[in-house]
């Protein structure tokens, strides 16, 4: 996996189908949520360009509380509803934010980033939480981008096996 950031590729498409597939091949046989979340952070942090943030959110007693992730520190709490965060948790659909500074309530953890793109994740169709990815870049993110990281958030589903807590 050390060779990874080597690879150039020809499309966004296929670095999307590569950083799946590369996904289900480090989680799909790992039975620790933490390590699968964290591999997955890193995975994208290390294959993305243009961004400054790429993590978790868990929804756990009401609220979205920070969980693995690569970048700056990050917020630690987010109220469902606020926020690019709490809306994609809200409406249970992905928020895809060109300008995040034109986004009513948008949370500033970090007042670099100006893009961001937020999934849902379920398991056994609950909210358990979000992906959240930001770019310091306006518009870094499009809708070639949101189907191929739905399909991330779709491989989560698939293997990761989440605590009580967070179900």
């Amino acid at each position: 996996m050390n060779n990874i950031e080597e690879i150039k590729f020809e499309s966004k498409e296929e670095l999307y189908d590569y950083m799946n597939m590369s996904l289900e091949g480090l989680i799909s046989e790992e039975p620790d949520w933490l390590a699968n979340l964290s591999n997955a952070a890193a995975l994208l942090w290390m294959l993305m360009d243009d961004i400054n943030w790429a993590g978790f959110y868990l929804y756990k007693n009401g609220e979205l509380v920070l969980g693995p992730f690569q970048g700056k520190p990050a917020c630690t709490h987010i109220q469902i509803g606020k926020g690019v965060c709490g809306t994609a948790a809200e409406q249970n659909k992905t928020q895809l934010v060109k300008n995040v500074h034109e986004f009513p309530g948008h949370i500033a953890c970090d007042s670099q980033s100006n893009s961001e793109i937020v999934i849902p994740l379920f398991k056994e169709n609950k909210i358990v939480g979000v992906l959240d990815i930001d770019s310091p870049k306006l518009g870094r993110f499009d809708e070639t981008d949101k189907k191929y990281l739905e399909q991330f958030a779709e491989i989560l589903e698939r293997y990761v096996k989440y605590p009580e807590v967070f179900i």
